[in-house]
């Protein structure tokens, strides 16, 4: 659907993953402009971009907010396609509202503008936290089982604010385009935790995960199990979704094949690679019930896609490796 002659939107450009997805973009040569709250942004997101050789003389920034209207219609003016990542900052957990409206509003606003510029497609990225954070029973091997056809509710009492918003937004998305979106496509991505070497000159998202087990804020894992997925995968995922004719009206679950991991499980990687270093990171979980095995499906973007992920432990030793490299560690 795009090509080398295309110019495509990317919101959220600054981020973690959405510096990844500006790279591969003009490593292939389309044209992006790209979304950021404040041009004070673009000396990083260049420099970010060239981290991986690619020329970011294609690259134009435009300032647009996920709570304003304004400047909405001039991003989407005369783009082959849409790449929304932009996601409200998630450290405001108090008052979910904070985050859950900026995020569904936010969503809508791009979808509004780009049926209006008659878009083709709109690539959202969701996350897992919109699949699979509400009770689902055990399969009969006892095992909890989550693939495209599972919603978290966002209802349910206790949620956090970060997989509600997630929820709300992507339904809202969903309900928009089958009522008003007219000739306008949306696919939906739906990563589990990403982590992978960064093009940002500062550890965010989950790399402070890695961090808060390094330097002994951790002290004891959290029981959970989930799913790693690579931020490069993840970028290539979304490449796929925008040029995949079949993607359109479908959404798909991103992370790597074989067994999810805990928390610990994380730990136990980080002193097996890191030794000394790593002293400090967890070796016993918080109290609790032993969590039953976890099965996330991710059989759809492999068939439909052709997303093939890296295994998780090269995804958690390359990300160390970076981060280590970079001077990330020194702090620890």
């Amino acid at each position: 659907m795009t090509d080398s002659h295309s110019t495509v939107l990317v919101t959220g450009a600054s981020g973690y993953l959405g510096t990844r997805v500006v790279a591969d973009l003009l490593q292939q040569g389309t044209r992006v402009r790209a979304t950021v709250r404040s041009l004070d942004a673009e000396p990083a997101l260049r420099g970010a971009v060239r981290r991986t050789g690619a020329d970011d003389a294609a690259l134009e920034l435009t300032v647009a907010s996920l709570t304003d209207n304004a400047g909405w219609d001039a991003a989407v003016s005369g783009v082959a396609g849409v790449y929304h990542l932009a996601s409200p900052m998630t450290h405001v957990t108090e008052d979910a509202d904070l985050v859950v409206t900026p995020a569904r509003d936010g969503a809508l606003r791009v979808l509004r503008a780009a049926r209006d510029a008659r878009v083709a497609r709109v690539v959202l990225t969701s996350s897992f936290a919109a699949v699979g954070y509400s009770a689902k029973p055990l399969n009969g091997a006892g095992v909890r089982e989550f693939d495209e056809d599972d919603w978290t509710d966002p209802d349910q009492p206790g949620l956090p604010a970060y997989p509600r918003s997630k929820a709300v937004a992507e339904r809202a998305a969903w309900d928009f385009v089958e009522r008003e979106g007219g000739e306008l496509e949306l696919v939906v991505l739906n990563p589990t935790w990403i982590a992978g070497p960064t093009l940002t000159a500062d550890p965010r998202s989950s790399l402070q995960a890695f961090l808060g087990m390094l330097d002994g804020r951790m002290t004891l894992a959290p029981r959970q199990r989930f799913g790693i997925a690579d931020v490069r995968d993840v970028s290539a995922a979304h490449l796929a979704a925008m040029n995949t004719a079949d993607a359109a009206g479908r959404r798909f679950l991103l992370l790597a094949d074989g067994p999810t991991i805990s928390w610990l499980g994380v730990a136990s990687l980080l002193r097996a690679h890191l030794g000394d270093l790593a002293a400090a990171a967890p070796t016993a979980e918080k109290p609790g019930d032993e969590l039953p095995p976890l099965v996330i499906h991710n059989e759809r973007a492999k068939a439909e896609l052709g997303f093939t992920p890296r295994p998780a432990e090269t995804t958690i030793v390359e990300t160390l490796d970076d981060m280590r490299e970079r001077g990330m560690l020194v702090r620890v």
